[in-house]
C-alpha cells in the first residue's frame, strides 16, 4: 500500500473513545470530550483598563467625588466637571466617557486638570469585548492546554468531561535483544526501540503496558498477544514482521484473526510495516531496525493515537522550509528522510534504517518520491503541530 493511501485509511476510521470527568486541573493535555460555552460574558460589565480618572469629554477641570477599587460599585455618576478616581478592573461609573490615566493628569487639591485631547471611550473595557456569552470556548475534540484552562476557569467550570487516555500495550520480539538493565551475551544488543516507543507513547499522552521481550516463536508471540488484547486499544510491536525464519509476529496475528489493513508499505525504510485490527484492538507491527520503527511511528502511530485520543486535528501539518542541500534518491519507494530544521534550513541526516543515533538528533523529517530533490520542502515537525484537514505531506 502506498504511504498516503495508509494515512487516508487510518483517517477514515471511526473512533469514539469512552469518556471520564477530570477536575479542570488534572484535564491538561487531555481532549475535550463535549463542546463548552461562555457561562458570562468577558469582561462582565465595563471596567477600567487603567488606574486613572472617570471623566466626560466636555470636562476640562474637576473635582473629584469618589474613589472606586475593583471589586467596588460607585456610589455616584459621573457628571460634567466631576471626576471619579479608579482603579484598573473596577467597575466604570454611570455617565462615564473616557477614562484619563492617572500619569496625565494634574492634580491641585480636589481638583484636577485634563490634557486637552481625550479620546471617546479611552481606556475603558466593555463587556464582552473578550468572551460573549454563550460563545463556543472549548470544542469537542480539542487538545487542552494550561490557556485553555485559564479560559474555562473563566467561565466557572469545575469539572471537565475528557476523553480517556488509549491503552497501548507493547511488547519487543528478537532473542539478541536485552533491556538495557539486562547483561550482554555473545551476539546480543540492547533493545532501543521499546525504551523510545514507551516513552514517545506516554509523551502522546497514552497509558502504555510493556510485556517485555518475547521468545522468538509462534506460541510465546500468540500468547503475548491474547495478554493484551483485553486491555488495549492499540497494539504496538517492533520486530518478527519480516521474512526471516523467526519472525513469528506477523504469523501469529494471521492465526488469531487479525484483520489485515495493509501487510506492506511502499515507503523506504519500513517496508514490512502492518496495520491490522484484532477483535477490538488495533494491532501496529513496526520494523525491527530502530529508525525504520521509529520513522513509521511518527507517520502512522501518531495519527492513530490522535484518532484514539478523540482529537479533531489529527493529521500531520506540514511547515515550508528550505533544503540545505539537494537530496539525490534511488528506487520507486517514498523515502523518509530524518533530519533538523531551524526555522529556516531543513538539513538532512546522514541515515540508515539499522541506527538509532539519528532519532535522538532530528526534530523532524520530509518524505519524498522525487530522484532529486531540492529547493522548498515540506517539513513534518515531530512535535504537536496538527490539522483537521488533511495537507499534502510530499516534499
Amino acid at each position: 500500500m502506498q504511504l498516503l493511501e495508509a494515512l487516508e485509511l487510518i483517517s477514515s476510521f471511526e473512533i469514539e473513545p469512552p469518556y471520564e470527568t477530570l477536575n479542570l486541573e488534572e484535564a491538561l493535555g487531555r481532549v475535550s470530550a463535549q463542546d463548552y460555552f461562555a457561562k458570562v460574558a468577558l469582561p462582565r460589565f465595563n471596567n477600567s483598563a487603567m488606574d486613572g480618572y472617570a471623566i466626560t469629554l466636555s470636562t476640562k477641570e474637576a473635582k473629584v467625588i469618589e474613589v472606586v477599587f475593583a471589586g467596588e460599585e460607585a456610589t455616584k455618576e459621573v457628571k460634567d466637571n466631576q471626576a471619579i478616581k479608579i482603579m484598573t478592573g473596577a467597575k466604570v461609573p454611570k455617565g462615564t466617557q473616557a477614562i484619563v490615566p492617572i500619569e496625565e493628569v494634574e492634580r491641585k487639591g480636589d481638583k484636577i486638570y485634563l490634557p486637552s485631547t481625550i479620546k471617546p471611550n479611552a481606556n475603558i473595557r466593555f463587556k464582552g469585548e473578550d468572551v460573549k456569552e454563550k460563545e463556543l470556548v472549548l470544542a469537542k475534540g480539542e487538545k487542552i492546554t494550561p490557556y485553555k484552562i485559564a479560559l474555562l476557569a473563566s467561565q466557572g467550570y469545575s469539572f471537565i468531561k475528557v476523553y480517556q487516555k488509549p491503552k497501548i500495550t507493547l511488547f519487543a520480539t528478537g532473542n539478541e535483544l536485552k533491556m538495557y538493565y539486562e547483561t550482554l551475551e555473545n551476539s546480543q544488543i540492547y533493545n532501543s526501540n521499546a525504551p523510545a516507543l514507551i516513552a514517545r507513547c506516554k509523551e502522546l499522552g497514552c497509558e502504555v503496558s510493556f510485556l517485555g521481550k518475547v521468545e522468538d516463536s509462534l506460541e510465546a508471540t500468540k500468547k503475548a498477544i491474547l495478554n493484551s488484547l483485553k486491555k488495549s486499544d492499540l497494539i504496538l510491536t517492533t520486530g518478527g514482521v519480516s521474512v526471516g525464519d523467526a519472525d513469528y509476529t506477523k504469523k501469529a496475528f494471521e492465526e488469531l484473526g487479525m484483520t489485515p489493513f495493509f501487510t506492506k508499505l511502499a515507503v523506504k525504510p519500513g517496508k514490512p510495516t502492518t496495520l491490522g485490527k484484532l477483535k477490538d484492538s488495533f494491532i501496529l507491527s513496526l520494523a525491527g531496525n530502530p529508525l525504520a520503527a521509529v520513522l513509521n511511528f511518527e507517520i502512522l502511530g501518531r495519527v492513530l493515537i490522535n484518532k484514539l485520543k478523540g482529537q479533531k486535528e489529527f493529521f500531520l501539518k506540514p511547515i515550508h522550509a528550505k533544503l540545505s542541500e539537494k537530496i539525490n534518491l534511488k528506487g520507486d519507494r517514498a523515502v523518509i528522510i530524518p533530519g533538523i530544521f531551524d526555522g529556516n534550513y531543513f538539513t538532512p541526516l546522514k541515515a540508515s534504517s539499522g541506527m538509532v543515533k539519528p532519532s535522538a538528533l532530528m526534530n523532524g523529517f520530509i518524505i519524498s518520491r522525487k530522484k532529486k530533490v531540492e529547493g522548498e520542502v515540506k517539513f513534518i515537525p515531530l512535535w504537536d503541530f496538527y490539522s483537521s484537514k488533511f495537507e499534502e505531506i510530499f516534499s
